[in-house]
């Protein structure tokens, strides 16, 4: 009985013209598009200058910020109105002023004051963009400094070289960090959304109740609309995995193998959440606004985008009930950093209880009149 009802479902799958377009578009879509439009990465910050001193210290430190690759000077002004002008009007993000006798300070007194005024209406681009600009100038404070010393003394100064090692994601690309999380949006669309919807759909257009009337078991009927979109979702998982290598040149450092198991856990779990709720949806709009509401919770609860650690505590106690945080935090250990499954038994564990919970729920929340 199982094998006609999971025919049964192929067939309305290959007579659906979305579905198919679906499996190879969405991962090309997803792994392609999205990991640069979802980049917390801060460049191209526009910046007003105020040289007031006009000097070869204060020239060089303009040149040494705009070398940097971060900034792109938007305006030069001669005072602090003008580039305030600037900033109101969207046209710049920083300003930074250099004070007259600039030059003159920093030789004869060995300091010398800047102002940095940052836009902070994008919190994260006015935070970040200081920082930047803080950094770039500590580092040309340094180097005046040394210049200056060996001028001054004739002596050769002691200098230490910090050589940063970063593990994992070497070239600190974003894109790197969100390309498995991606991989995991795509299976939660496809085993979640449309197992949900189908079985909805069902419902409203009547050919539900004639399952409801034959002598097809509870569990049959809900195995036979899973198993397609299960293999479905591996389908569209190697696809995805397939572009990370060619496009972003991203492989695995773990086990192919370990992916593939927690991925198989993850496809149950949400699965069966996606049945619970059309168990409760009695058409296709309130399965549609049910799954986003969770699904959105999910996502941001997640650590998708921010680390779960800068979340206030009953954030962090809310994000354990999100079963994305566990199976994105598999797919980026074993992709960066190549962990095995001995270190990723919080994770096995969390995901075989949703596993179950969902379910056991979908199950029993399942009426068949008979």
């Amino acid at each position: 009985m199982l094998r006609y009802l999971i025919e049964k479902e192929f067939k309305q799958i290959k007579r659906d013209s979305f579905i198919p377009r679906l499996i190879f578009m969405l991962p090309i879509v997803a792994m392609i598009i999205f990991p640069y439009a979802a980049n917390f990465d801060v460049k191209n910050i526009n910046l007003s200058i105020i040289d007031n001193d006009k000097s070869s210290y204060s020239q060089s430190l303009i040149q040494k910020v705009q070398s940097s690759g971060y900034f792109r000077i938007s305006n030069v002004s001669d005072n602090y109105s003008e580039a305030m002008e600037s900033v109101e009007s969207d046209e710049s993000d920083l300003i930074l002023e250099i004070p007259l006798n600039f030059e003159r300070d920093l030789v004869k007194y060995q300091k010398a004051d800047l102002m940095i005024s940052a836009n902070a209406v994008n919190g994260n681009k006015g935070g970040l963009g200081s920082a930047y600009l803080a950094n770039i100038i500590a580092e040309y404070n340094g180097a005046i400094r040394m210049e200056h010393l060996k001028i001054v003394d004739n002596v050769s100064i002691p200098n230490m070289e910090l050589i940063p090692l970063y593990r994992y994601n070497p070239t600190l690309k974003y894109e790197v960090f969100m390309v498995p999380a991606l991989l995991i949006m795509i299976l939660a669309m496809v085993c979640g959304f449309l197992p949900a919807f189908n079985i909805v759909g069902e419902k409203q257009s009547g050919t539900i109740e004639q399952i409801n009337v034959t002598p097809v078991k509870k569990w049959t009927f809900i195995l036979s609309k899973l198993i397609p979109y299960w293999i479905i979702g591996y389908i569209v998982l190697s696809i995805g995995m397939l572009i990370a290598l060619l496009y972003w040149g991203l492989e695995p450092l773990g086990s192919l193998a370990l992916i593939y198991f927690f991925a198989t856990l993850f496809i149950i779990a949400f699965s069966g959440f996606g049945l619970v709720i059309s168990n409760y949806a009695t058409t296709v709009q309130q399965a549609l606004f049910m799954m986003f509401f969770f699904v959105l919770t999910f996502i941001f609860m997640s650590g998708l985008y921010t680390p779960v650690a800068n979340m206030p505590p009953w954030a962090q106690m809310i994000s354990n009930f999100s079963p994305l945080k566990y199976i994105i935090e598999v797919l980026r250990l074993v992709y960066l950093k190549g962990s095995n499954l001995s270190e990723l038994r919080t994770q096995l564990i969390a995901l075989i209880s949703f596993a179950v919970v969902f379910y056991g729920w979908a199950i029993l929340s399942y009426r068949k009149t008979e």
